[in-house]
């Protein structure tokens, strides 16, 4: 069971980097007011691209942290196989980081797709921080609101970011 506890935070890790930094994405190209197809591009080359770095680094680190655990003679079993905390790390980057982007590839009229976008991304971020609870031991409620909350603040700085770069530049698509 102890195990298990450290593959949910690899995958709490990497689903709450996939999903803000893909909201990220996409709320910059809407301040800046980019057509859908740019916000897919972007998207997408963010997901495989950090969900890459999210896995290898993982990886890495817990690499590291072994070798120098036994260096000093500790042998923790929990970082016995780096690989798969780092591959549970990016996968669950990509799958949760796709959220975002799916009202991008459906019929949504194109004024109402950030929204969906927004609420997805909300419904998603709550969830994984409520699921955090299980590694935290903190309330699912708190948990939860906090990881909205984190997400939140990203989400208006890339969106003020986008917009103020459209405003400075007189950036017209």
């Amino acid at each position: 069971m102890q195990e298990k506890r450290f593959y949910v935070g690899d995958l709490v890790l990497g689903a709450n980097d996939g999903i803000i930094t893909s909201f990220a994405v996409i709320s910059g190209a809407a301040g800046a007011g980019l057509p859908a197809f740019v916000v897919i591009v972007l998207g997408l080359a963010n997901l495989v691209a950090d969900g890459i770095s999210m896995g290898l680094s993982n990886y890495l680190s817990l690499r590291s942290t072994k070798e120098a655990e036994l260096n000093v003679g500790i042998n923790e079993s929990r970082l016995d196989n780096p690989s798969r905390h780092g591959l549970a790390t990016g996968l669950a980057f990509v799958s949760a980081g796709a959220l975002p982007l799916i009202p991008y590839f459906f019929g949504i009229p194109q004024d109402l797709k950030f929204f969906v976008a927004i609420a997805a991304t909300a419904t998603a971020l709550f969830t994984v921080g409520a699921l955090r609870s299980l590694v935290t031991g903190h309330h699912w409620l708190r948990s939860g609101l906090e990881m909205l909350f984190v997400g939140g603040i990203a989400a208006i700085a890339a969106y003020s970011v986008g917009a103020a770069v459209k405003a400075l530049f007189g950036l017209a698509i």
